[in-house]
C-alpha cells in the first residue's frame, strides 16, 4: 500500500515522516519522505484526505466491570520516556491534582517557540521538559516557566522522543544518531551512529538503552558507554518504540510483525504477524499482554509469553497511534479521525468519540481522563469512561506530539513550532 501526502506550510514543501505519531509515506523503494501538514492539504497518488465531522460525538456504552490494575514497572534506572514507564502504558496513577470535575478550567500556563514544527513527544524529569523540534535541536525547558535552560544541535530534524535517566538524557535523530547528553547542560556525553535515520523513541532499562533505527536494527547499548552489546535484524525499518518487561524487550517493524526478545542477548523469542506494517506505533504490556496498533487498521493483543494472538479489533483507518492502557480500557487513536476504547481482555468496543481530523498521537490517561491531539489543530481531554468531550484547545496547526502529564500540568509540542503547558 502507497500512501503519499503533501502540504504546503509557511516554511514551503517539508518531505518526511515522524516519531511516535507522525507519519510515513512509503514509496515503491521503501523510502520515507517526510510529511509536511498546514491547513492547506494536497492530495498524491493514492493519499486520502480523511476529514471526520467537526462535532465530537460519543457511543453511550456499558464501561466492563472487570478491573485492570496497572502493573508494576521492572526496575528502570528511574527513567521516564515515551509511554512513562517501560510498559508504555501511557497511565499516570501517580496525577491527582486535575479530575473530570476541573479539567474545564485549564488555561494555559506557558509558550514557548522552537524553529520548526514539533513531533517529537515532551517527556518531563526533575522540573525540566525535554522535547525535539524539526530544527534540528533537542530543548530543555523549564517546566514552571517555559524558559529555556540549553539546547543541543543535531544534524538532522528530532523527531524521537526522549527518554530521562540518572542524569542523562537520550534521543535519537534523523542524522542516524543516537545522542546521550548530560541533563543538566546539554553537554555530550556520548553519541552512536546508526545506519539510518532514527525514529524510535529510546527505552532505558537496567543501564541498557534500547532503541530502534531505520536501518532495520534494534539496537542495546550500554546506557554510561553508548558501547552495543547487540543488535537485532528485522526486514524493515524499526520506527515503533520498544517496550522493557520482565526481561524481555517488545517492539515492531515495518516488516509487518510484532518481536519479542530477550532483553540481555536479543534472542528472538517469539515473533508475531499482522497484516500490514506496524509504523511508529508502539507496544503497550501490561497484565500479561502486549498491544500495538497497525497500518492494517486494527488493535491487537498477544499473551507476552507466547505471541499467541488474543484479540484484534478493527478501526476504520490505518494506526500510528501507540495504545493506553488503564482500568481494563485499551484508548488508540486512528486516522479515522477518532478515538477508540476497547475493552482490554475481549477487544469489544467501548466508546468512540470524533475529532475533526485524523489521530497520529498517542493518548496518555490520569486520573479518569484521557488526553490527545488531532490533525485538527486541537489538544482534548476527554471522560475515560464515557468518551464524552472535557475540554479542548485550538493551537495553531496540527499536534502529532503526545501529551505529557505531570504535576497537574499538560505539556504538547504542536506543527506551529511551539510547546505548550496547560494547568488550572
Amino acid at each position: 500500500m502507497i500512501y503519499l501526502l503533501m502540504k504546503v506550510t509557511n516554511h514551503g514543501y517539508v518531505a518526511g515522516r515522524g516519531s511516535h505519531t507522525e507519519r510515513f509515506m512509503e514509496t515503491s523503494s521503501n523510502q520515507h519522505r517526510r510529511i509536511s501538514r498546514s491547513k492547506a492539504t494536497l492530495l498524491i497518488g493514492l493519499a486520502v484526505v480523511i476529514v471526520a465531522g467537526g462535532l465530537a460525538f460519543f457511543f453511550s456504552r456499558r464501561i466492563p466491570t472487570h478491573s485492570q490494575p496497572h502493573a508494576s514497572v521492572p526496575a528502570s534506572s528511574n527513567a521516564s520516556m515515551f509511554g512513562f514507564n517501560l510498559q508504555h502504558t501511557r497511565f499516570i496513577p501517580s496525577e491527582r491534582i486535575l479530575n473530570t470535575s476541573n479539567v474545564s478550567h485549564l488555561v494555559t500556563y506557558w509558550r514557548a517557540s522552537t524553529g520548526s514544527y514539533i513531533i517529537s513527544s515532551p517527556t518531563v524529569a526533575s522540573g525540566i521538559v525535554y522535547i525535539g523540534s524539526n530544527d534540528q535541536k533537542l530543548y530543555a525547558l523549564d517546566a514552571k516557566t517555559g524558559k529555556m535552560l540549553w539546547f543541543h544541535d543535531a544534524q538532522n530534524d528530532v523527531g524521537s522522543s526522549p527518554a530521562v535517566a540518572k542524569g542523562i538524557v537520550y534521543v535519537g535523530s534523523d542524522d542516524h544518531t543516537l545522542y546521550a547528553l548530560n541533563a543538566r547542560t546539554g553537554a555530550t556525553v556520548w553519541t552512536y551512529t546508526t545506519g539510518g535515520a532514527i525514529w524510535s523513541s529510546p527505552a532505558v532499562a537496567n543501564g541498557v538503552v534500547y532503541i530502534g533505527s531505520n536501518d532495520s536494527l534494534l539496537y542495546a547499548l550500554d546506557a554510561v558507554s553508548g558501547t552495543v552489546l547487540w543488535s537485532h535484524t528485522t526486514d524493515n525499518f524499526v520506527s515503533s518504540s520498544p517496550a522493557v518487561v520482565n526481561g524481555v524487550v517488545y517492539v515492531g517493524s515495518e516488516d509487518d510483525n510484532l518481536y519479542a526478545l530477550d532483553a540481555r542477548k536479543g534472542k528472538t523469542l517469539w515473533i508475531a504477524k499482522v497484516e500490514l506494517p506496524i509504523r511508529v506505533s508502539s507496544p503497550a504490556v501490561i497484565n500479561g499482554v502486549v498491544y500495538i496498533g497497525s497500518e492494517d487498521r486494527n488493535v491487537y493483543a498477544f499473551d507476552a509469553l507466547t505471541g499467541k494472538s488474543k484479540w484484534k479489533a478493527a478501526t476504520n483507518g490505518y494506526i500510528h497511534s501507540s495504545p493506553a492502557v488503564a482500568n481494563g480500557i485499551v484508548y488508540i487513536g486512528s486516522t479515522d479521525g477518532k478515538l477508540h476504547a476497547f475493552d482490554a481482555l475481549t477487544g469489544k468496543p467501548v466508546w468512540t468519540v470524533a475529532t475533526g481530523a485524523r489521530i497520529y498521537c498517542s493518548p496518555t490517561v490520569a486520573n479518569g481522563i484521557v488526553y490527545i491531539g488531532s490533525q485538527d489543530d486541537k489538544l482534548y481531554a476527554i471522560d475515560a469512561r464515557t468518551g464524552t468531550i472535557l475540554w479542548s484547545y485550538a493551537t495553531e496547526n496540527a499536534i502529532d506530539s503526545s501529551p505529557a502529564v505531570a504535576n497537574g500540568v499538560i505539556y504538547v509540542g504542536s506543527w506551529d513550532s511551539k510547546v505548550y503547558a496547560f494547568h488550572l
